[in-house]
């Protein structure tokens, strides 16, 4: 049973950058349609001082062969079992869009199991309790598409190439049937620091909606607003990673 526990941790977790001495570990939670692979810059700027792990969904890349996880918590739950059983490091959790309700729910089950995240990081996503009436995934393949393009979430060539749209279309599908069915049931806040960044611009998450994540915890909260739409974080690269070294590096520094 061992074997299959270690097959698992591989097929969820990505380190691009192996950094066995690193004192922190920063788990990346990719957005609706993304892949372990958007977080390789974040690692390697980060490494060796925070060990990154991307996280590989099921149904994408190189695990397209397996079936989808239809739910927000059956993904958390999975991430969040694989997790506790790490080797006690001081564990940070950063999540993009649909990755940023994945990294929240991750860190309330490692807050109730008695394990909690040093510091949770939220972008492109209002907080769980500003909630919206959303039915992306119940459209049309064009509809699906048109939502990817007035996003910008996937490269623009790829969708004019008809067998890269046929192949990611379930996923994108999926992953937003899993965002808009989810429903917060939190009766009480975390006690985790969050940051929170946001794009001044983006049409899905407003900067008020992302600022009431500040009701989500008891500890520190921050937020970040940021020039941009939905992906804004790809033109702000660079503020993200002195946030992520600050808050991981600097500060872990200071109380060694």
């Amino acid at each position: 049973m061992a074997g299959s526990s270690e097959d698992a941790e591989e097929n969820w977790f990505r380190r691009f950058h192996p950094s066995p001495e690193a004192r922190t570990r920063l788990v990346c939670l990719p957005h609706a349609g993304g892949s372990a692979t958007f977080y390789f810059p974040v690692s390697k700027s980060l490494a060796p001082d925070v060990e990154v792990f991307g996280v590989q969904y099921p149904g994408r890349q190189d695990r397209r062969h397996e079936p989808f996880l239809t739910s927000i918590g059956a993904i958390a739950d999975r991430v969040a079992e694989l997790l506790r059983g790490k080797d006690g490091r001081p564990l940070a959790l950063f999540g993009h869009s649909m990755g940023a309700m994945v990294a929240y729910e991750v860190a309330r089950r490692l807050e109730e199991a008695g394990t909690p995240a040093e510091a949770l990081f939220v972008s492109g996503r209002r907080a769980p309790s500003r909630q919206r009436d959303e039915s992306v995934h119940t459209r049309t393949d064009d509809g699906v598409l048109a939502e990817l393009r007035r996003l910008s979430g996937t490269e623009m060539d790829l969708l004019g190439d008809e067998d890269v749209v046929r192949m990611i279309l379930p996923v994108v599908r999926n992953d937003y049937r899993a965002v808009e069915t989810y429903r917060d049931t939190a009766s009480t806040p975390l006690s985790t620091p969050v940051v929170a960044f946001t794009g001044t611009d983006d049409p899905v998450a407003s900067v008020d909606e992302v600022a009431s994540w500040a009701a989500h915890t008891t500890a520190d909260f921050e937020l970040v607003p940021l020039a941009g739409g939905h992906f804004f974080l790809t033109r702000h690269q660079d503020v993200i990673l002195r946030y992520l070294t600050d808050r991981l590096v600097d500060k872990g520094r200071a109380h060694v």
